[in-house]
């Protein structure tokens, strides 16, 4: 059994015979923490290995505080394993710190949004955090697309035909005009976050450069073209944005922070239009 005697700020052990010193109620300031300008919610998909990467690129250094918590998914995505997702959204929620005092919270799953529905999943984080701003990749993306005054928007997907065809008419039901589309028609959650960059760019410029359209939305958080919007942009002379370029940009956004963020395109020199 050890044996400690203490003396003041000091202890020594009896069994190891070294001396220990312990300095108790060392003074301390506090400060406003981390998120001194705003602190922001995120619920990520469990089989999501993309959204977190492309926020840690574009998020402001100073004073925004991003918390992220997981919910199950299946990892292949149908109707019916979106329509699951419901009820795991609260729990998620609840996982967030619970003294912090968040502006924005949102879910980071653009098909899911669309299934379950936006103003559902806004009830379901409302019922554990009461009064935040809540936002999901569709209302960002309508968002962005309605601040950067595209008109004629091209879709770029990775789903199946039937998530495809559910996605188009959704977003037309809300007002976007979707003339051309694309899709790599890939079920699996994990293959999708795996596809290169590069082939996603090379898609953009596909759909993109069709005089149909002028603007391009990438649907799915797990593709990853946050970091080549710009580059997109450029070869197609028209704005580009995505489920995580535009909900980061919305949540920001929402949050009161009108940083400009050079290096990942038009969108982040763009201002919520009210």
């Amino acid at each position: 059994m050890n044996h400690v005697t203490m003396h003041k700020d000091s202890a020594i052990d009896a069994t190891s015979g070294g001396t220990l010193i312990n300095l108790e109620h060392l003074p301390f300031a506090t400060d406003s923490g981390i998120g001194a300008r705003a602190a922001i919610g995120l619920l990520v998909l469990e089989t999501d290995q993309t959204i977190e990467d492309e926020f840690r690129a574009i998020w402001p250094r100073d004073g925004v505080a991003l918390y992220a918590t997981r919910l199950h998914n299946d990892v292949m995505i149908t109707p019916e394993t979106l329509m699951k997702m419901k009820a795991e959204i609260p729990p998620a929620a609840k996982l967030l710190p619970f003294m912090t005092d968040f502006q924005v919270i949102a879910f980071a799953c653009t098909s899911g949004a669309l299934v379950i529905g936006e103003d559902t999943v806004a009830e379901l984080i409302h019922s554990v955090k009461p009064g935040v701003k809540v936002t999901d990749p569709v209302t960002a993306a309508r968002a962005a697309i309605s601040s950067m005054g595209v008109q004629r928007v091209a879709l770029l997907t990775p789903y199946l035909k039937e998530i495809n065809e559910r996605l188009r008419n959704s977003l037309i039901e809300r007002g976007l005009n979707i003339p051309v589309m694309g899709s790599f028609n890939e079920a699996d959650d994990d293959v999708v976050a795996r596809m290169t960059p590069d082939a996603i760019r090379d898609a953009i410029v596909k759909i993109g450069s069709l005089p149909d359209c002028d603007g391009v939305f990438v649907s799915c958080t797990s593709l990853r073209v946050a970091k080549i919007a710009e580059e997109a942009e450029a070869l197609i002379g028209k704005p580009v944005t995505s489920s995580n370029h535009a909900l980061a940009w919305h949540m920001l956004r929402l949050a009161g922070i009108e940083d400009e963020i050079p290096g990942f395109g038009r969108l982040f020199r763009t201002k919520l239009k009210s």
